[in-house]
């Protein structure tokens, strides 16, 4: 078996993806010269080298990555080698240019950027497929080699291509799916605007047409792509087991930015040997570091709680946003060890070197073009000794409070056309969700909709519109053993071939939530609702409003004008030992703190009104002990409480009864006992 940690790797990841073939050989021994010196342990080599390693079909070029290699070994620096299938050479494309990705409206994209590929051209598979055993073939015993990488970043930019090829393999995976071309008409209902197929052959992708085409079709598609890349991935790892027994094979995932949207995560997690992250902050003037711990949690969960890695993520400043503003000082830090406090065994970047040449050139680097007298190289080397004095986190695993459930089936099926209303985003609620729970300083696991949820008392389900009817006696089975749930509207609305369960909304969740909504009332923009509750005291919603009919369940605040006047707008149903919590309207966070507020104190979840705003405390623990992360993101200094004294990791101090945490610093503390 392939191992699941980073072969022969004795301390913490740090480093970055290093591109040597962008600069003279001259500059090698310098760069590793500076390695050392910042106390790089890992880098990842040859990502997009295709071009360089087969200059021509079946020629191959291995002595200048040979010589780095053998030269990160010779400093005991670790290599994480990338199979370069991401990027194939422009003869390839030459040679086979119906490998280049078609849109839906059947315009075929150019050789010049990155990712130009149709993941069903058997060309591309075979090519690929032959890169990947020279490369294991050459350095699967390599001692520096410590996993492999394999493409990058699947899912980015082009997931699904609509060419003849992928028409093709499309109905092969229907077949296969569904067994029957009836089933697949019974699946999308095609009785609907009579699109009744009479055998496979007559489907094809869902290309351009002259309006909305068939929901069930364009979900299907979906996840024929995301299976379609999937067995490329696998097709690389299983050569690599084969030639490089013992090495865990990875490719890198990219699990809470919405630019990856089409990568089914939980299916991913179960097939790389080692679950690894790209992270990059979205600097649209919300807090980052509440979407960068949710990112964090979200890796681990998929990594099913393990360890994990972040592969990626910037020094400061990135490259592609419209505004791409730098880090502050410490947030370099603070943002690595985030990460590691939620889990990750390590803090790589992109990437070591900062290029001069090409569309990432602006891309902040660990040696930025200012070189080593610039503050940023200055933190580089300060982290690389801070993740050094934590090497024995490694192998811990962080401890969460509650589960928040993710689907990305069900984001697909929502975000498909004629839904009710377009600015009801899944997305935006999953993120309000998260951001309300972080600010009482709770820990989030996510977990798919059918999954175990008996360890959580607290699990809430921000937007679900797609649920099976498994998922849905899964969250009846939870409540009635105890456990607290709170779901937001437009949840369990339909299965998972978008079709509406039979009988009323909410569908899979009518009888855990002990109601029925009898229709929706989507807003217009600027529209808002007042909803008040039995003290009389008042907050608002937007977006979204329903007529709820409870059957069962307790009305806790009702809408207190708008078409929805005198309904329910949230409820309660006590239900076997637990609660479920239902809102039907768009809370913003002053009523999402309120709601949560309530489940918490039926799951019995302590108050911790003793942390300060944003600053964040997350804990590790394992065979090597327990620690406590305390991270903060203000300008003011502060104190943590200690329940358990200790010695702190970065400093060397010891620490007892209040953690003095001082403005924008981080500090670990491994407690006694």
């Amino acid at each position: 078996m392939p191992e699941t940690t980073p072969r022969g790797l004795t301390r913490l990841a740090f480093g970055g993806d290093y591109n040597p073939e962008q600069w003279p050989e001259s500059v090698w021994h310098e760069d590793v010269r500076l390695m050392r010196e910042a106390g790089v342990t890992m880098v990842s080599v040859g990502i997009f080298s295709w071009a360089l390693l087969e200059p021509s079909p079946g020629v191959y070029d291995f002595g200048w990555l040979d010589r780095v290699i053998d030269l990160l070994h010779e400093n005991g620096i670790r290599v994480d080698l990338g199979t370069p299938t991401v990027c194939p050479p422009v003869w390839f494309y030459r040679e086979h240019p119906e490998a280049l990705p078609v849109t839906a409206d059947g315009v075929r994209h150019e050789f010049g950027s990155r990712a130009a590929i149709c993941h069903s051209n058997a060309d591309y598979r075979a090519a690929a497929a032959g890169i990947t055993t020279q490369l294991a073939e050459r350095y699967g015993d390599h001692p520096a080699l410590t996993m492999w990488h394999v493409h990058n970043e699947y899912g980015v930019p082009v997931s699904a291509c609509y060419c003849d090829s992928c028409a093709a393999h499309f109905r092969r995976w229907l077949e296969t799916t569904y067994g029957t071309v009836g089933a697949v008409n019974e699946a999308w209902g095609t009785a609907f605007w009579g699109q009744r197929y009479a055998s496979f052959e007559d489907i094809n992708p869902p290309r351009t047409s002259p309006t909305v085409g068939n929901p069930g079709q364009a979900l299907d598609y979906k996840r024929f792509a995301d299976a379609t890349m999937r067995e490329n991935f696998c097709a690389e790892r299983d050569i690599l087991h084969r030639l490089s027994p013992g090495v865990p094979v990875t490719t890198n995932f990219m699990t809470a930015l919405s630019q990856c949207d089409s990568v089914d995560y939980w299916a991913w997690g179960r097939e790389v040997d080692l679950v690894t992250n790209d992270h990059y902050l979205i600097t649209d003037g919300r807090r980052t570091h509440v979407n960068l711990a949710m990112a964090a949690d979200l890796t681990r969960s998929v990594a099913g709680g393990a360890p994990w890695v972040l592969l990626e993520h910037s020094t400061s400043g990135v490259n592609w946003q419209p505004r791409n503003p730098a880090k502050a000082p410490g947030q370099m830090a603070r943002n690595s060890l985030g990460h590691v406090a939620r889990g990750s065994e390590g803090a790589m970047f992109f990437q070591w070197r900062q290029s001069r040449r090409g569309a990432e050139k602006f891309h902040s680097a660990m040696v930025p073009h200012g070189g080593t007298d610039t503050r940023v190289w200055r933190e580089v080397v300060e982290l690389g000794a801070s993740l050094d004095s934590l090497s024995t986190i490694r192998g811990t695993r962080t401890e969460a409070d509650v589960a928040v459930l993710w689907d990305w089936h069900s984001w697909w099926a929502q975000n498909l056309a004629w839904r009710p209303s377009e600015d009801h985003d899944p997305r935006e609620r999953a993120d309000a969700f998260y951001e309300a729970l972080y600010d009482r300083h709770l820990t989030v696991d996510f977990a798919h909709p059918e999954a175990d949820l008996a360890k959580y008392p607290l699990v809430v389900v921000p937007a679900l519109y797609l649920m099976t009817e498994a998922a849905g006696n899964n969250l009846k089975e939870y409540v009635e053993n105890g456990g607290t749930l709170v779901v937001s509207f437009f949840s369990g609305i339909v299965d998972e071939h978008d079709a509406v369960h039979e009988g009323a909304y909410p569908g899979a969740l009518r009888d855990v939530l002990g109601l029925t909504v009898e229709e929706f009332s989507p807003l217009l923009p600027g529209e808002s609702v007042r909803i008040t509750g039995p003290d009389g005291s008042e907050l608002g919603g937007d977006v979204w409003t329903e007529f709820v009919v409870p059957r069962g369940a307790d009305t806790v605040w009702t809408y207190a004008d708008g078409l929805t006047a005198g309904h329910p707008a949230v409820t309660r149903h006590r239900l076997g030992e637990g609660t479920a919590w239902y809102v039907s309207t768009r809370l913003g966070h002053e009523g999402l703190d309120a709601l949560l507020g309530w489940a918490a104190e039926d799951a019995r979840l302590a108050p911790r009104a003793d942390l300060p705003r944003d600053v964040e405390v997350v804990r590790r623990s394992g065979e090597t002990g327990s620690y406590l992360f305390a991270i903060n993101h203000t300008g003011t200094d502060t104190k943590v409480p200690l329940d358990t004294p200790g010695t702190e990791l970065l400093t060397g101090e010891r620490a007892a009864g209040r953690l003095a945490v001082p403005a924008g610093a981080v500090r670990v503390v491994r407690l006694d006992g």
